[in-house]
């Protein structure tokens, strides 16, 4: 059989796209292809069906090698591994070396201590770094912004006293001086010397990237894909202007880059994103003719440093997208993402812990989110194929889509002046502050699907005791606190919806939502079930029910039970004669839902009936009129 040269379905004749056209238009029976098939996405491009072998047509895409400039399938050529990272937020330096060492033991191999200002010091640094082997494992450190330079001289001292060959090493420390004004308004010190001081310090240290574009605050902001991407290449081209303007050569300030970039549920999309992005930024470095800072095989045809143009990328899964109740469904999440993120080539990566909304992690959830890129590397492979996207029709497209809008972006951005002005004047917080708004409108309307949150909750769960961490970027009160700039909004996708089921819960009364299924059995069965999912999204109690003969025998068992809410549920045709009866029987002894948009709404709104859910309706807008009507 492996000596065979039969190609494989060779006895089928080809298939035209004209023909799978045809067959596709007979399918809809005259509905609109472009309404009903074509996706018209955030990112503003549309994406087709179906891709075959001529949508490849034109792309350079194709072209690319891995480990090859300008690395759109990767910056490495013989294999996909990526370092799993934890983060630890060092309170007492014993007890993260400790806790370091133990995840060491666990498949851990990059670390990330976050350090109080306050606390370093020599013997700190020494404690905490204590039987870790430096040229076995990223280290990467953060701290406060303007001790940055502080921390690079203390980890240049400690890794000189321990003898260690310098040039082994790998990490970074967490500079980012833009990320400080679109996260907090906050702008302090003079960005150029903190950074030229930052470099100074850490040239000892060559593969230690300090200058970071943290675009993962713009992915927890709500940003879209295409906004992430091009705002992040703007960026990072603004440490690259502003330092060699200020006469670093290029090759040295791009080896000192490092991207974060949040990873949301959209899959393909985001496999896609970092394709796209490595692509983007190697054209941007090479505009900037960088020259080896050291002897180099790797140049480009004028000599040029091709190494400064490889990207360096760190992902982290998105908490724009965690909710606090069904909170396991978080792991589904992040599941798909550190998938889309470890398929499109990463570096290194951190899944966050799915009870991060609410909680600080313990063991169980860190655990579990070290496992999660564990079990992809060790069950599934996905480290050992490079960009195994390569070639696929929908991907390749994808990623020029992506780079396009992009690029268009990262141009705008360029246009009022550079990252640096943009921020400054707020016009980038106010872009992806807008799409975070468009995208709680999508979620209101359960356009963009939350599962347990506005699509199937769990009818039992409760709260109690739980409560989201979102977090005030603010250093105090948001009416007294100055800022010198726009900042972005953090809040949740899930959120609007969780502050609605949290009001319920805190009312001490859970409203009973009794569904009156009458007449036609498919419909109000699927009625009967979307309603039930619809009430639950705000922490109601939903009964649902086999059937009555007669709408008086509903309304009588709903009452009996103590009904807050009936809920008709039935077909268009039936509500004609079931409907106002079944109101007259309520006789505001309840609130009355219809359960559908029939044709004969008009007649039951002019009878008193004023409450209709379906698919149209704003779900989040609804359910906060009904807890206005039921919380009193």
């Amino acid at each position: 059989m492996a000596d065979s040269k039969e190609k494989l379905f060779s006895e089928f004749s080809p298939v035209s796209t004209e023909k799978w056209m045809d067959k596709v238009n007979a399918d809809l029976k005259g509905a609109d292809f472009e309404k009903k098939l074509v996706w018209k996405t955030n990112e503003g491009f549309k994406v087709k069906p179906f891709y075959r072998m001529e949508d490849l047509d034109g792309l350079k895409t194709t072209d690319a090698l891995p480990g090859v400039f300008p690395y759109l399938r990767g910056t490495k050529k013989d294999s996909n591994a990526w370092l799993v990272r934890q983060e630890i937020r060092v309170e007492s330096p014993e007890q993260a070396n400790a806790k370091a060492l133990e995840i060491l033991n666990r498949g851990v191999d990059s670390l990330s201590f976050s350090i109080k200002a306050q606390d370093l010091n020599a013997d700190f640094i020494e404690v905490l770094l204590k039987d870790i082997c430096a040229e076995c494992v990223e280290l990467n450190f953060s701290t406060c912004q303007n001790h940055s330079v502080d921390l690079a001289n203390l980890l240049v001292a400690y890794f000189k006293k321990k003898d260690y060959d310098t040039t082994k090493l790998h990490g970074s420390i967490g500079f980012d001086y833009f990320n400080r004004m679109i996260s907090r308004g906050k702008e302090k010190g003079d960005v150029v010397q903190i950074a030229k001081s930052l470099l100074d310090a850490l040239a000892l240290l060559p593969f230690y990237r300090v200058l970071n574009v943290s675009a993962l605050s713009l992915n927890n902001a709500g940003a879209y894909i295409s906004q992430e991407l091009g705002y992040a290449l703007a960026w990072g081209n603004e440490y690259l202007g502003m330092l060699t303007d200020a006469g670093l050569p290029a090759a040295a300030v791009a080896k000192r880059i490092k991207f974060n970039f949040g990873v949301s549920s959209n899959y393909f999309l985001e496999i896609a994103k970092f394709r796209a992005a490595r692509l983007l930024w190697a054209n941007i470095v090479a505009s900037y003719s960088p020259t080896c800072i050291r002897e180099c095989d790797n140049k480009g045809p004028n000599g040029e440093c091709r190494c400064a143009a490889k990207m360096k990328i760190h992902a982290e899964t998105s908490s724009y997208n965690l909710s606090l109740y069904d909170a396991h469904v978080n792991l589904l999440r992040t599941q798909t993402e550190a998938m889309s993120a470890a398929l499109g080539g990463v570096d290194s990566m951190t899944v966050t812990p799915f009870d991060k909304v609410y909680a600080t992690p313990d063991e169980f959830s860190e655990r579990l989110a070290r496992n999660q890129q564990l079990l992809l590397k060790e069950e599934s492979y996905f480290d050992k194929v490079v960009d195994p996207a390569g070639g696929s029709y929908y991907i390749e497209n994808l990623t020029a889509s992506i780079a396009e809008q992009a690029w268009k972006i990262f141009l705008s951005v360029i246009e009022e002046g550079g990252f640096y002005a943009a921020a400054k004047a707020g016009t980038i917080q106010a872009a992806v502050n807008e799409s975070n708004k468009a995208r709680h409108k999508a979620v209101a309307q359960r356009r963009e699907i939350l599962l347990g949150t506005n699509q199937y909750p769990n009818f039992y769960e409760v709260a109690g005791e739980k409560r989201p961490l979102d977090l005030n970027t603010c250093c105090g009160d948001a009416n007294t606190c100055h800022k010198d700039a726009a900042t972005l909004d953090f809040s949740r996708a899930a959120s609007e919806f969780e502050a609605l089921r949290l009001q319920t819960e805190a009312s001490g009364k859970r409203p009973k939502a009794f569904m009156l299924t009458i007449g036609n059995l498919a419909m109000r069965q699927a009625r009967a079930q979307y309603a039930c999912n619809f009430l639950a999204c705000a922490g109601y109690e939903v009964f649902d029910n086999l059937g009555f003969e007669t709408v008086e025998d509903g309304v009588d068992a709903a009452m009996k039970m103590g009904a807050d809410i009936v809920v008709l549920c039935s077909s268009d045709e039936e509500y004609t004669t079931h409907a106002i009866p079944a109101f007259k029987a309520v006789d505001g002894r309840a609130l009355f839902i219809v359960a559908g948009n029939p044709e004969c709404a008009d007649e039951l709104k002019a009878a008193g009936i004023e409450n209709f859910i379906h698919v149209r309706v704003n779900v989040l807008e609804t359910l906060k009129e009904f807890n206005a009507k039921l919380l009193k």
